[in-house]
């Protein structure tokens, strides 16, 4: 029962390993996919923003760019004359580096590509005026800080916003000198703004293949450990048994040996002591096997023994306990029942020796014979033992009498004879 209480520990214990540590590769994955769409998103954002500083440093390089005034095109009203006229009648007006901005952002946003803004604490133009989120990232802007980063949910959709500050360069003085700016300043910033719907869909859905995947594949694994557990348990107590057996077998008989007769003869003494049984004992030995050993050899000393243990087996009860005693003595234990009842039994054990005929290798055909002594004794008279051994006592001297009486015979040691 502490054994099986062992393994079913130690089965917890390594199921319980073998999920934490499946659950934490699980969250691990989930959260490197979560940390490589942020990157992935925040790359583009970045990617875009740096785009948008090139294109402006270009068109500020010219100190903005003209383009033909058609139909449509109209004049930036917070520059001071931004049209020119050609020699030929053809009217330019000055598309400087923050109307630019604009329109290309407007133009994105009208692909569905992404969106962008330009805007400051101080904008000249009031379409450039700072949210919340933009108000916030210029003020740590102007305490230092570089990025600024946010996620939020219009209309049921998500959006990715970055925003990185516009510093002050040599070619912005021809514009905003006047407005007290020096190179190195920060003058505003651009957010961009990333439609990441779509993106995050398909990694929640990814999240949960992930998910179905890793508890297949722990269930998988938990059921494969536990039936591999139980396989090695079973060859764990099947050899544990094996070696049980061993340590109580007798070799070369295959019966009982002495050590495991003494440890049920305390089980049943007690047993019949405490439910007022009688016991019964019978200890035999082969007459004259000495001969046997002398004359044809110890090889076939061994086959009598197996032979005559053989046909005890054959006749012993579920209930008793034969064993080899030791040498060629044998003794048999049998729980509830009397000396007539022992008397009877010893007889039949000796009839069927005697009528087996053992044939050797060289078509020797041999018979054998066994004397035994038999005790048996009621729960009082077990009471009055000093202990569960006398029993086996009392057989051997009865045993001894039946060999000092011409062998091949049964005898009965006699309560009146008893000198313990």
């Amino acid at each position: 029962m502490e054994l099986k209480s062992l393994w079913k520990q130690f089965i917890r214990r390594i199921t319980l390993i073998i999920s934490l540590f499946t659950l934490g590769m699980i969250l691990g994955l989930f959260l490197k996919n979560n940390q490589l769409l942020r990157r992935d998103v925040e790359s583009r954002a970045k990617s875009h923003f740096a785009n948008i500083l090139l294109t402006r440093r270009w068109n500020a390089d010219y100190h903005g760019i003209y383009v033909k005034k058609t139909e449509g095109v109209l004049s930036n009203p917070y520059l001071k004359n931004p049209d020119i006229v050609s020699s030929d009648g053809t009217v330019y007006t000055q598309k400087n580096p923050a109307l630019m901005t604009r329109e290309i952002s407007e133009l994105a946003k009208a692909d569905s590509l992404y969106s962008f803004h330009i805007t400051s604490l101080n904008p000249i133009n009031p379409n450039n005026k700072a949210d919340d989120f933009e108000t916030e990232a210029l003020q740590a802007f102007e305490k230092g800080e570089k990025e600024a980063f946010q996620k939020f949910y219009p209309d049921g959709k998500t959006i990715y916003r970055y925003m990185a500050p516009l510093l002050v360069e040599e070619n912005c003085l021809s514009c905003h000198a006047e407005q007290g700016y020096k190179v190195g300043d920060i003058r505003g910033g651009i957010s961009v703004d990333i439609d990441i719907t779509k993106i995050e869909a398909a990694q929640r859905k990814n999240n949960i293949l992930i998910f179905i995947f890793s508890t297949l594949s722990l269930s998988i694994l938990l059921i494969t450990t536990y039936l591999f557990i139980r396989q090695l348990m079973g060859k764990i107590q099947q050899n544990q048994h094996d070696m049980e057996e061993l340590a109580i077998t007798d070799e070369l008989t295959q019966l009982h040996n002495r050590r495991f007769f003494f440890e049920k003869l305390a089980q049943e003494y007690s047993r019949s002591i405490r439910h007022k049984r009688n016991m019964a004992c019978i200890m035999l030995d082969i007459d004259f096997f000495k001969k046997f050993n002398d004359t044809y050899g110890h090889q076939v000393g061994d086959l009598v023994l197996q032979r005559v243990a053989k046909v005890l087996q054959d006749k012993t009860r579920a209930t008793d306990s034969l064993a080899r005693y030791g040498g060629e003595e044998f003794v048999v234990l049998l729980p509830e029942t009397d000396v007539k009842g022992a008397e009877i039994f010893a007889e039949k054990m000796r009839t069927a020796v005697e009528a087996e005929v053992i044939s050797t290798e060289d078509n020797q055909n041999l018979q054998v014979a066994i004397s035994l002594g038999v005790c048996g004794l009621n729960s009082d008279e077990l009471a009055e033992c000093e202990d569960e051994t006398v029993i086996v006592k009392y057989a051997d001297q009865a045993l001894y009498q039946a060999k000092e009486a011409g062998r091949n015979r049964v005898q009965t040691y006699l309560p009146g004879n008893k000198q313990a």
